[in-house]
């Protein structure tokens, strides 16, 4: 209901105050679209060869709509868009990789710990069933992918840097971009080339499987001809059931669109970056302008790695699209875990602790969270573990038998959290699903992108309390969300979806469905790939 002839802010500095999300326009297009109010201009219309319905429907509706915005209202997560869910699709009467004839397989894996495991499992499995697999990602995660028997290649980009930068603004890419993370873009674009076909080595990627922030994987399936497959712990997928994970949608009507309006503003945002590593290092044809905006869609297949228990498929998914459940790595065999913490838990007659831990992510103030963490604890009356990780949580002024500060590198959550009662945690899909999968009621305090999302979805299922902003972090929320989890029919809950979800192989069923894609789909180097495959964003979880 906004007229732009009168409810337009006059300053376009006014404007980025009503709708956060046009921070996301480079300052050149931000001027064209919104210089001089004539943001419906015919002559605009023209310069983008946009008919005036898709620009209607692509930007103006859903700015209006979708307002991109912390301070935006939450959905209805009871029933995320009224969608009557189907079930998962699932290949289970089909054997595993179908006789393919073996092949090199390249999965290209962007992101923290968390999201490199899933993949590591995967590429072992596909290594046991005799194919060829090397796993590209960070340099910090050698070890770890070593560790499986799997081949290491070094992608570009700092998790770390990009973690703080996403984490200080709330997953966007805002204007001006800043120079770091222009760099570690284009550091992982350039080297996911020789990453699926090193001229110093036999490898030469026969399909590609890789995660959405590698976002240069349909650029490199088009370059080579190969097929590709993605696999994603979080939605990227058009849907009427609940909104980008990026946007606060005021109404359900609006979810499906939240996915083209962010897409819409991230192109414009990474465009120019795309374009010279297409044409400079693929020697392919630049993408157009809004090339995607028109409604086409991706025939790239998508796999989500999360229990259909927690989020079953919506309706509106086709077959490219598969939901095939958990993800749980097996503990490693000759994992010992530190003496003092098996004394500590054995003390207080074994009461079970509450779990506390933010992973990979940094914390503005780990000493005031600390001591928010230590005083809600001891106001409820509960014993605690705290994960120490980037964020460098724990620094105790003084010693407190109640509270255990985890303080290694390395301690599987799979082996804890059956220790815990509880869990406190950011709301990455692969420690929420973690959680879940050990019977422990969740809390979920969201730093940016879906962590908000899962925290919505522990939520509706009554797992755990509403999420918790990390900027609203106190000892009054805490204490209130100590008490929600600890209620007895949560703790029910927590258990009936600890059961189902223990019956879940995430992996297997990724493989199996990698190849019954591989069978219904032939690469077809004739055709770029739509906005949909490019409008990854560069979202670090």
């Amino acid at each position: 209901n906004l007229n732009p002839n009168s409810d337009l802010p006059q300053n376009p500095n006014d404007l980025t105050k009503k709708f956060p999300a046009l921070l996301l326009l480079p300052q050149r297009k931000f001027s064209i679209f919104f210089g001089r109010r004539q943001i419906f201009s015919r002559k605009i219309l023209h310069f983008f060869r946009l008919p005036l319905n898709v620009l209607f429907k692509d930007i103006f509706e859903c700015v209006v709509l979708i307002y991109v915005s912390p301070f935006a209202g939450d959905p209805d997560t009871s029933n995320p868009g009224g969608v009557d869910y189907g079930a998962a699709d699932v290949y289970k009467e089909v054997p595993v990789d179908s006789g393919f004839t073996k092949m090199h397989i390249a999965l290209l894996v962007v992101g923290l710990q968390e999201d490199i495991v899933p993949f590591i499992g995967i590429g072992e499995l596909l290594k046991d069933l005799g194919h060829t697999v090397r796993l590209a990602t960070h340099a910090n995660f050698k070890n770890l992918v070593n560790h499986a028997g799997l081949e290491f290649y070094p992608l570009g980009g700092d998790p770390e840097v990009l973690a703080a930068y996403m984490v200080k603004n709330r997953g966007f890419l805002s204007i001006p971009f800043a120079d770091s993370p222009r760099k570690q873009i284009k550091e992982i674009l350039h080297s996911l080339l020789p990453a699926c076909k090193d001229p110093d080595n036999s490898f030469k990627a026969e399909a590609i499987i890789a995660n959405p922030p590698a976002f240069g994987h349909t650029h490199m399936a088009e370059a080579l001809n190969i097929p590709l497959h993605i696999f994603s712990t979080m939605p990227w997928t058009r849907t009427s059931a609940f909104p980008h994970t990026l946007a606060r949608v005021p109404s359900p009507t609006a979810y499906k669109s939240s996915y083209r309006f962010v897409g819409l503003f991230l192109w414009l945002g990474l465009r120019n970056i795309i374009n010279e590593f297409r044409k400079k290092k693929l020697k392919l044809r630049p993408i157009p302008f809004f090339s995607g905006v028109q409604g086409s869609t991706s025939d790239v297949p998508f796999g989500y790695l999360w229990s259909p228990e927690l989020v079953p498929k919506p309706q509106d998914w086709g077959p490219l699209i598969d939901v095939v459940g958990s993800y749980h790595p097996n503990l490693p065999e000759n994992y010992v875990p530190p003496e003092t913490l098996m004394v500590w838990l054995r003390g207080a007659d074994k009461e079970k602790p509450i779990y506390i831990g933010f992973g990979s992510l940094p914390v503005e103030e780990p000493e005031k969270m600390t001591k928010i963490i230590v005083e809600a604890l001891k106001t409820t009356q509960q014993r605690g573990i705290i994960e120490k990780g980037w964020g460098n949580l724990g620094n105790l002024t003084e010693f407190e038998n109640f509270i255990h500060v985890l303080d290694q590198d390395y301690c599987p959550h799979a082996w804890l959290f059956p220790y815990c009662k509880a869990v406190i945690h950011h709301g990455g899909a692969g420690i929420t699903a973690a959680g879940l999968k050990a019977g422990c009621p969740t809390t979920i305090v969201s730093f940016y992108g879906d962590q908000r999302f899962w925290g919505q979805r522990v939520h509706a299922r009554k797992l755990g309390p509403a999420p918790i902003p990390v900027d609203e972090f106190s000892k009054k929320k805490l204490m209130g969300a100590i008490n929600f989890m600890l209620n007895q029919k949560v703790e029910e809950c927590a258990l009936e979806m600890a059961e189902a979800m223990q019956r879940e192989d995430g992996v297997k069923e990724a493989v199996k469905v990698f190849f019954k894609q591989l069978q219904c789909k032939n690469p077809r180097p004739d055709q770029s790939p739509s906005t949909s495959g490019l409008l990854e964003p560069l979202l670090i979880k």
